[in-house]
């Protein structure tokens, strides 16, 4: 070998140069000095952030080609390098935006004057275009609060349209390969590649239908939450949820997640789940799988997803799927009351304006797990009293709203539902509805349709229509109604289809009006203030006078004796049944022990179970128990025919009792048909008995007998074959007709048996023919399922038919619980049997607070009351009297005894004789509105415009203090205005509380003794300090108390002494200023009336200065 020539000059200097450019690539230059005209001008933030982007960008592509370079083979890596020096040449300046994303230890690189690049290549248009789009797509997934697209999207410059149109764009994005990122371009187009399964298409369909409602999805052995109703169903029920998507849209902050989030329950925990989720105020719907393993195996689509539909849809008011109630606590003695109506509600335009507004109102309210049903149009004033009224005494779990209503009207529902510690006891659900501006024809048009189907026959319960129709109440009743609640019973009717409860209008039986001028109107200001329902303290029921009242056994028995608490009876013939019927049972009459037991026996919530057997969603124990229960209370009365065979002399004692038996035979034809061991196991198969089956079920029972012993014939044939004496079946892991043969023994075993299971030592076939056969039983099973439940549905439906015979029967023995109830409270001592009048007044002896004396132990101090409306009579009582000295119980007492009097009930008094009052108003306690925007003084003058605009000759009204909540002269003078225009123009029966002693003297306007003077009596000593100590007898005497105490009642509440003495000390010396003034007024008046020419006027003006002093 020779040696080797030296390079020639001319590659020499092309080897420098290459070493030149290598060295200069990874190394900067020494940086020239600068002049000062080649500082940057600074540049607007926007503009700067973009352009620092392009130049990251820039950057970046640069490094990744640094780094193939080195990572190449030194024969590539020169051709390259080759080929850089002619494309690319070492750059002597650069921008200083640029020399930003240099390492720190390198050395800052000189910029152009001018700010342009010397790197030797521009960005074309396309180029250009590309780094615009990633820009624009960095911008927006970016997702801060402070993002362009949020900012749009609060702007409302975002829409769900451009969303898509941009989601759209991101698409062919992502589709459209970007050389510089091969890597993440593959990544986020396997994202968006992602497929739905066939379930969760499913899922979509029916949640993009039903957007406002909880799905619950079955999934073979277990029920499934999806995406954001899986977090939610977490949240309540306590369970844990795999994270993934939330939203239902295709979203881009979350197009990297490819599954959805997830919750689960088992499939026996359901109801259970449902009823906590509708509980806490959920819609809440339940997906189920529509076809069976076996009937689809033998379907056309075998090979697809089982084919699911939303089948049961629940909220607080239409949950009836139970025999229990929705909330078990509501139910408890100590709890409130929970009344389950779901109330409609919608109004007309407001007319007038300020405190003259006037608008028009129309409810239905139903009560799907009794059937009850009220409706009521009225016309309410600014306050929206009469609508506070309604609520209060329905108290709904839920609001249908139709249409716009008016603030006042929106501001009173949500104070009243929009809390759990509302007067409702829990928070309502609200949803609401349009109302075009023909809905009035529309909604005449679909009732008349409704009902005219009905007639017809189409209807599942013919005979309760027939039976309407009969009586004439059917469309009688419909076409009488107002427009608005026409409106409300053609969106309830709607409302209620979506749940399979519009079958509940037909009971058109059970429709009430509750304007009915049959009983008294308790308004919402009475219900609370006399604790009609439930206390002032805690809104629970103790302590209230429905807890006072309450001694009743059964559920239904309950309810109803809620709705006589809170509708007091107008008629004297009525009333005077029910106290004779309250007496008899008190006196021992009759078989008051038969009842008694009976009641005790009736464990289930009659009530409930009918109206869910009327709904078909009875269970199969349910029903048993039902009928039972039903032919024990017919067999205890089977020998009362008649109503005077019942051995009461109450008349309403009797027709209750004669009503019971009335329902035997229909009873006992039902339980005929029924296997009671069976139905006792919820056997569907053997719920009938033989003789009761239909003929679909012994066809299907038939077939399955008789592949069964096929089965059996088969194991000849199978013993042949694996030449044996015979073969005997298994079953093992629920799997059965398997034959089971030692591992051993497997050489005549033919190919085409599929093994199943095994062990060490046996192995465990089905033969093909067997295979058959399961195949052709599942079916059998499947289809004798159906027929199962087809008969049961007919059974239910039969039943409902004889609905309304079995509700009367229930709804007798609910007034035999409530009169029982009754007859336990006049048992107690100290209670009266009131006596009923036709003037109007107000006599007690010795009467006393029903709800006091049962939760003190001390013994509450009675009083007398004497109001008559008869000319001559004292109509009102001015109560004064020291803090705390009892003014408020006493009126309250005298209010409630009232009230029970007229439900029928005896009073805590020695003695009572009422005239009939068709109504109780009440103003009492200090409390703003801030929800209407309403002062206390506003809210107090509110309400008593209420009462003196309804007020009439036989109305109590209490009056609480008024004009306390503004300055003196004025609470005096609106104060003595009300009292003189209640005893002069209404002249209705009036207790007056007030601490103006001054108002004492309008009672000497009144000779015929119209209105009097009481007070609350009590002593005052002093004490070793010298300090007056009072003690209050809570007895009312004639007069007035001059002096109201509140420094006692502030040593009472344990304010600092030193306090109390500076409160004395300027007490006193006001009280000194105002006795000295009065004197020289005194002796001013006395001075004119000895001059020559004094008048009657003086006199008088001095008889009362002297009254006062």
């Amino acid at each position: 070998m020779g040696s080797q020539k030296p390079p020639a000059p001319s590659q020499q200097s092309s080897q420098k140069k290459q070493q030149q450019s290598i060295s200069s690539f990874f190394g900067a230059p020494k940086p020239p000095k600068r002049p000062l005209d080649d500082v940057e001008q600074p540049q607007p933030q926007a503009k700067r952030a973009k352009q620092d982007l392009d130049d990251a960008t820039t950057e970046t592509e640069r490094r990744n080609s640094a780094h193939s370079l080195e990572s190449a083979s030194p024969s590539r890596r020169l051709t390259r390098v080759a080929v850089a020096e002619i494309t690319w040449t070492a750059p002597k300046t650069t921008r200083a935006r640029t020399s930003a994303y240099l390492f720190s230890s390198s050395a800052p690189i000189p910029t152009s004057a001018a700010g342009e690049d010397n790197l030797g290549f521009q960005d074309d248009d396309h180029t250009r275009e590309v780094k615009k789009r990633l820009h624009q797509k960095f911008v927006k997934k970016l997702g801060r609060p402070d993002s362009i697209a949020d900012i749009k999207r609060r702007n409302r410059l975002i829409t769900e349209e451009t969303e898509d149109l941009d989601g759209a764009e991101e698409d062919e994005d992502d589709a459209s390969p970007e050389p510089t990122s091969k890597s993440i371009s593959k990544k986020g187009t396997a994202a968006k590649k992602t497929k739905l399964t066939p379930l969760e298409k499913q899922v979509l369909d029916i949640k993009h239908k039903h957007p406002d409602t909880l799905l619950v999805v079955e999934v073979g052995y277990k029920f499934r939450f999806f995406g954001e109703d899986a977090r939610i169903a977490a949240k309540e029920l306590s369970i844990v949820c795999i994270p993934g998507k939330f939203r239902f849209d295709e979203h881009p902050t979350e197009a990297h997640i490819d599954r959805f989030a997830s919750a689960s329950v088992p499939v026996h925990r359901l109801n259970v789940h449902v009823k906590r989720l509708v509980s806490a105020g959920h819609k809440v719907g339940v997906v189920r799988q529509l076809e069976t393993a076996a009937l689809k195996a033998a379907g056309t689509n075998r090979n697809t997803t089982f084919e699911r539909g939303l089948t049961n849809l629940y909220t607080k008011g239409t949950y009836i799927d139970d025999a229990e109630p929705l909330d078990p606590t509501t139910e408890d003695r100590g709890a409130a009351p929970a009344t389950g109506h779901l109330l409609c509600l919608t109004e007309t335009r407001p007319k007038g304006w300020g405190s003259d507004e006037k608008v028009q109102i129309g409810l239905v309210a139903v009560q799907p797990s009794t059937g009850d049903i009220i409706y009521d149009d009225f016309e309410d004033g600014w306050m929206r009293s009469e609508l506070e009224t309604r609520l209060l005494h329905i108290a709904p779990c839920e609001f249908l709203i139709v249409g716009e209503v008016s603030k006042a009207t929106e501001k009173l529902v949500q104070h009243l539902s929009g809390s759990k510690t509302n007067v409702f006891g829990d928070k309502a659900r609200l949803e609401r509805v349009d109302k075009p501006k023909t809905m009035a024809a529309e909604s005449y048009s679909h009732i008349t349709t409704f009902y005219a189907t009905k007639t017809r026959g189409d209807g599942p319960a013919g005979s309760q229509v027939e039976a309407s129709q009969e009586t004439g109440t059917l469309l009688d009743k419909i076409h009488k109604l107002s427009e608005n609640a026409t409106i409300c019973l053609s969106a309830m009717i709607t409302h209620l289809t979506e749940y399979g409860l519009q079958h509940v209008f037909d009971l058109t039986k059970y429709f009430q009006s509750f304007s009915a001028r049959s009983h008294m109107l308790l308004n919402g200001n009475t219900l609370t203030s006399l604790e009609i329902y439930r206390n002032q303290t805690d809104n629970s029921e103790r302590g209230s006078l429905f807890w006072t009242l309450d001694r009743t056994v059964t559920r239904f028995g309950q309810r109803m004796l809620r709705k006589w608490v809170g509708r007091p009876l107008l008629d004297k013939l009525r009333l005077d049944e029910r106290v004779a019927a309250v007496e008899e049972l008190k006196d021992g009459g009759g078989d008051v022990d038969r009842i008694k037991s009976l009641l005790r026996k009736t464990r289930s919530d009659l009530e409930r179970s009918l109206i869910r057997i009327y709904y078909k969603k009875c269970t199969r124990p349910e029903l048993l128990g039902v009928l039972q229960t039903l032919q024990g209370i017919a067999q205890e009365y089977a020998h009362v025919s008649s109503p005077a065979d019942a051995g009461f002399t109450s008349a309403l004692l009797s027709e209750a009792i004669a009503a019971l038996p009335k329902i035997g035979d229909d009873v006992l034809q039902y339980l005929e048909r029924i296997n009671a061991e069976a139905a006792q196991k919820d056997d569907k198969f053997g719920f009938f008995r033989d003789e009761h089956e239909t003929e679909e079920i012994t066809d299907h029972k038939m077939g399955i007998v008789a592949v069964e012993h096929d089965l059996q014939e088969f194991r000849a044939v199978a013993a042949e074959k694996l030449k044996r004496k015979k073969v005997d079946y298994v079953t093992v892991a629920g799997i059965d007709f398997l034959i089971e043969l030692e591992n051993s023994q497997l050489k005549n075993v033919p190919a085409s048996w599929a093994k199943i299971s095994g062990t060490k030592k046996m192995s465990r076939y089905h033969a093909p023919e067997v295979v058959k056969m399961l195949r052709e039983r599942d079916q059998h099973k499947e289809a004798l399922s159906n027929a199962c439940d087809e008969a049961f549905a007919g059974l239910l439906g039969a039943i409902g038919e004889k609905y309304q015979g079995f509700r009367d029967c229930v709804q007798s023995l609910a007034v035999l619980d409530c009169l029982l109830s009754l007859a336990e409270v006049a048992g107690q001592p100290g209670y009266c049997k009131p006596e009923f009048r036709e003037e109007i007044g107000v006599e007690i002896e010795g009467g006393r607070h029903p709800m006091v004396e049962q939760l003190l132990m001390e013994s509450f101090v009675p009083n007398d009351v004497l109001l008559s409306g008869e000319v001559g009579g004292t109509r009102a009582l001015l109560v004064t009297g020291p803090n705390m000295g009892g003014k408020s119980s006493y009126v309250r007492a005298v209010a409630l005894c009232v009230i029970m009097a007229q439900i029928g009930s005896y009073v805590p008094a020695d003695r009572a004789r009422l005239g009939l009052l068709d109504a109780v108003f009440t103003r009492m306690g200090a409390n703003d509105n801030m929800m209407k925007g309403e002062s206390t003084f506003m809210v107090e003058l509110g309400e008593t415009s209420d009462i003196l605009k309804q007020a009439g000759r036989r109305s109590l009204v209490i009056l609480d203090e008024l004009g306390r909540g503004t300055s003196t002269h004025d609470g005096v003078a609106i104060a003595q205005a009300v009292l003189r225009h209640a005893v002069e123009e209404l002249k209705c029966l009036t207790l007056f509380i007030t601490h103006y002693q001054s108002l004492a003297r309008i009672a000497e306007q009144f000779p015929g003794g119209e209105l009097k003077n009481v007070h609350m009596k009590f002593t005052e000593q002093a004490n070793g300090q010298g300090e007056p100590d009072v003690t209050f007898l809570y007895e009312v005497g004639e007069g007035v108390a001059h002096r109201s105490y509140g420094l006692n009642v502030a040593k009472l509440a344990g304010l600092p002494k030193s306090l109390l003495d500076e409160a004395g000390r300027r007490s006193s010396q006001m009280e000194g200023v105002e006795a000295t003034r009065r004197l020289t007024y005194l002796a001013k008046a006395t001075s004119e009336l000895l001059l020559p020419g004094g008048h009657v006027e003086e006199m008088e003006k001095l008889v009362a200065a002297i009254d006062q002093l």
